[in-house]
């Protein structure tokens, strides 16, 4: 069976912030995880994601070059790639 899991590569990582690059195949996840800091996702491409959230429910989201958005901590969620192109985004966690 083949890994289904995004690629995550730490770019930075200091007393002030840790920046990733996530990376997606078509249908790769990021498995469920809690955000423990507040966080800026930036995406690079144009993509599709479909989030599945702890309630069982799920929403889908058209991500745009250019167009980031800031979450607080807290998040509970799995991001998967819904498109049929490879995605990706970077993240920045804000350690202070």
């Amino acid at each position: 069976m083949a890994d289904n899991s995004a690629t995550p590569t730490v770019l930075i990582d200091n007393d002030q912030c840790r920046l990733t690059l996530w990376s997606f195949e078509p249908g790769q996840e990021t498995g469920w995880h809690t955000h423990e800091m507040d966080y800026v996702v930036m995406p690079k491409v144009a993509g599709k994601v479909r989030l599945e959230h702890p309630d069982g429910s799920e929403s889908h989201a058209d991500m745009l070059p250019d167009a980031p958005y800031f979450r607080e901590k807290g998040v509970n969620h799995n991001v998967i790639n819904a498109g049929d192109a490879p995605f990706s985004f970077l993240e920045m966690e804000f350690k202070s």
